[in-house]
């Protein structure tokens, strides 16, 4: 009853116009910032991480944390129209969004990554008044093996990812494995495969690789097909159907589910909390050859779960001061800055003030659905306009977003790079998602596993010792098997139709 009194106060507290105006501002800045292919909360909020000593602790903070929690929406409406991610986890949106917009369809489509996102966003929210104590305790279990294990099952995702063919998947990602391990040792601290390359050993950027191979090669996609606009056809009402919601409930519920308790856990970015729900909802599925060709529900899941691990990461980053994303990383900085320590001294020392940010999310969660759904037909518009002038325009934020992270020259050279490479692997066929996976997972991976050989004293027999971890291995070797016969049953089922097409006509 304590904790109910004191969501109510917060509430009472975030009801203010003050706050009202920051949660707007944060929620509005947020989705401009996903929009924009390459900039992200984590830019966003560091640029505006001064106006902490202008505004009081309580308004500066709920306008900083409207910014992550926007960007995590924001970053699906490109993704659709364009297909052109606005956010890493936003990738998986991609697969079916932008299918679902050539088919007419992205009105709804964007009308499910709304509620989805605001779904998703209470869930974590409900969950961050009620289990934080608890759930950032367990996760707290979690040591470099069960991480190890964690990526070895994210990595089954490879099989799902493959687009019919699992040699060509599994090349790609092995490519991307490659390309990870350009830069600095994560043990030795030297420089490898640098080849004297200066720029290299800082590695290879992931939004300039993103960029590259979604938004570069959409523009030199466009240009071959001669588009007259962006958008083949009218996206239709943003307004989902009674059909939509239905198909879409369960992914929405399931996604955020699984974007809330991995969110949970230091290094569990949006990204893989999207792409494990994408696959899973492949999994579950009676259709799943749909999936890739504007199935609901791979938009409804990813979202649903990039936006629950949003959230879910202020409960680790509240009571423990484990920050579990870049933004988060800033927003703990913000913190301290005005002199308030995360951890259980925070809520009893400073209650006032974590549950007015608490109550501020649920506000600001429903101004995200309230203010975009109308506000969806501006960026629809903006696929009624010339791709003559679209692709200029979009190659320039493609410039920017990819110099912004680095002040590099070489990540625009890098972007451009991997759009041509990313239009090679449309044309002849090879899916790129799998190289972006293990690119993002690849350095988790070796992190741990150093951390975990170093815990067993150079025996990696320590991972089937400890409980957990074991019970991870187990559920990946189950779910690459499940993964590999799904996926044949997959590509017989396309094989099937696409047959019975060719005899119907």
């Amino acid at each position: 009853m304590d904790t109910i009194q004191l969501l109510l106060d917060g509430f009472a507290s975030a009801a203010s116009p003050e706050n009202l105006l920051m949660a707007a501002i944060g929620a509005l800045v947020g989705t401009f910032v996903g929009v924009l292919p390459g900039l992200g909360p984590t830019s966003a909020i560091a640029i505006l991480l001064p106006l902490t000593g202008v505004l009081a602790p309580t308004q500066g903070i709920i306008m900083l944390a409207g910014i992550y929690y926007g960007a995590m929406y924001g970053g699906s409406t490109t993704a659709i129209l364009l297909n052109i991610p606005g956010e890493l986890s936003s990738v998986p949106t991609c697969l079916d969004g932008y299918p679902l917009a050539k088919k007419g369809r992205g009105g709804p489509a964007l009308g499910i990554c709304a509620i989805a996102s605001f779904a998703a966003g209470v869930l974590g929210v409900i969950g961050l008044v009620f289990f934080a104590p608890v759930l950032a305790d367990q996760a707290l279990k979690f040591g470099p093996p069960e991480y190890f294990a964690l990526m070895l099952l994210a990595l089954t995702l490879m099989v799902s990812l493959s687009g019919g063919s699992l040699i060509k998947s599994f090349l790609m990602g092995a490519f991307g494995y490659a390309l990870a391990l350009v830069g600095l040792g994560p043990s030795s601290g030297m420089p490898r495969f640098d080849y004297g390359v200066s720029q290299l050993v800082g590695g290879f950027d992931m939004i300039s690789i993103i960029i590259g191979l979604f938004a570069v090669t959409e523009v030199l996609k466009g240009i071959e097909e001669k588009r007259a606009a962006t958008a083949i056809t009218r996206p239709g009402s943003v307004y989902p159907q009674k059909t939509d919601l239905k198909k879409s409930a369960a992914p929405m519920l399931r996604g955020g589910l699984v974007g809330f308790f991995l969110g949970l856990l230091p290094g569990c970015s949006a990204a893989i909390t999207a792409f494990l729900a994408y696959d899973l909802e492949k999994k579950v599925s009676r259709h799943p050859e749909k999936f890739g060709q504007g199935a609901i529900e791979g938009v409804a899941a990813p979202e649903a779960a990039n936006n629950a691990t949003s959230s879910a990461g202020f409960i680790p980053l509240f009571s423990l001061g484990i920050p579990s994303s870049p933004p988060l990383a800033i927003l703990l900085a913000g913190l301290m800055i005005y002199g308030l320590t995360p951890g259980p001294v925070l809520f009893e020392q400073h209650a006032p003030f974590v549950w007015t940010v608490i109550a501020s999310m649920f506000v600001g969660n429903a101004m995200l659905l309230v203010l975009n759904l109308p506000l969806v037909w501006v960026w629809v518009k903006l696929t009624r306009v010339p791709y003559g002038i679209m692709a200029p325009i979009i190659l320039l934020f493609c410039t920017i977003g990819a110099y912004s992270v680095r002040n590099s020259m070489f990540d625009v050279a890098v972007a451009f790079l991997f759009g041509g490479l990313g239009y090679l692997c449309h044309k002849y066929k090879w899916p790129v998602v799998p190289l972006v996976l293990c690119f993002i997972l690849g350095p988790l991976l070796e992190e741990s596993f150093i951390q975990t050989m170093a815990m067993g004293s150079g025996h990696i027999g320590i991972i089937w010792e400890r409980p957990i971890s074991l019970a991870i291995l187990v559920a990946a070797a189950a779910l690459l098997v499940v993964s590999i016969l799904l996926n044949r049953r997959t590509n017989q089922r396309v094989r099937e139709e696409r047959a019975r097409g060719m005899d119907v006509a």
